[in-house]
């Protein structure tokens, strides 16, 4: 965990550590694809740590113990996402959270994005970036 987590931490105690990431991370076309895979085949409901939604993935730290809830798995942390912006297939990470109880056990935000990008060969780090451009300038009359 970075001193800035920790710090999050320890101020607000059972306080999840949220981040926006800026500029958002973009998943392209190919990636997403491999990484929604990726998901599926690890999902909560069939022996994996990932429940995924197309607005939201969440990690937990061992599978459902039933089919339709958590039963006594613990969340790590949840990715919040887009899928078909920039582009029609890509995905954007714009927010990430880490549970107190993933920061009781190492996880930092990332470490979690870090994860889930990695399934399509991707880190938070080297992961492509939105475009953020300057907004327009205001309308003068002279």
């Amino acid at each position: 965990m970075n001193p800035l987590e920790e710090l999050a931490a320890a101020a607000y105690e059972d306080v999840a550590i949220t981040e926006v990431i800026r500029p958002a991370a973009i998943l392209p076309e190919s990636a997403a694809r491999v990484v929604l895979v990726e998901l599926a085949l690890r999902d909560v409901r069939n022996d994996g740590q990932w429940w995924s939604s197309p607005t939201m993935w969440r990690r937990y730290d061992r599978p459902w113990d039933e089919l339709d809830a958590p039963g006594t798995s613990e969340l790590i942390g949840s990715l919040q996402v887009t899928y078909g912006t920039p582009t029609k297939y890509a995905i954007t990470v714009y927010r990430a959270t880490v549970t107190p109880f993933g920061a009781q056990h190492g996880w930092t935000v990332e470490d979690l994005c870090d994860e889930a990008l990695g399934f399509g060969g991707y880190s938070l780090a080297d992961c492509p970036r939105a475009d953020l451009t300057p907004p327009p300038k205001p309308f003068h009359m002279d």
